[in-house]
């Protein structure tokens, strides 16, 4: 895959399969999810970047940053569909994300990346959390 015929770009509506398609891709998205949500997901997310192929013009990667838009800003939901992956299409959108945020003073961001992905995201200057542990609601009802 050739790095120049991707584009990266923030925006704030896309074609709600293309989404879903990435979201499946990774393994996040639930049969009981409400696929006429996505809108709302992008639209009220503080930057939602993908990554597109020029040839088809689909998204083949994404990336999302949650946000007070003040002080805290939290990295999400970054996938690149396997058949581009290992082409620098994850650092793109993960630099896009930084830049956007850096760019509204936003310094704290955060990140809880999969098991093996930490040697990706210290390129970045992430560093694993020594004094806090990341926790998750589990409603039992």
């Amino acid at each position: 895959m050739n790095n120049k015929k991707i584009d990266i770009k923030l925006i704030d509506s896309w074609p709600e399969k293309e989404i879903i398609n990435l979201y499946k891709s990774a393994g996040w998205w639930k049969d009981y999810y409400n696929p006429f949500k996505i809108k709302f997901m992008i639209k009220d997310s503080f930057a939602f970047a993908i990554a597109i192929d020029r040839n088809s013009n689909k998204a083949v990667g994404m990336g999302r940053v949650l946000s007070d838009g003040i002080s805290d800003a939290y990295i999400q939901d970054l996938v690149v569909l396997q058949d581009y992956r290992g082409n620098g299409i994850g650092r793109r959108i993960l630099e896009a994300l930084l830049k956007y945020c850096l760019s509204k003073k936003i310094i704290w961001i955060g990140l809880i990346a999969e098991p093996d992905q930490n040697g990706f995201y210290s390129k970045f200057k992430f560093k694993t959390f020594k004094k806090y542990i990341p926790m998750k609601y589990e409603n039992d009802d």
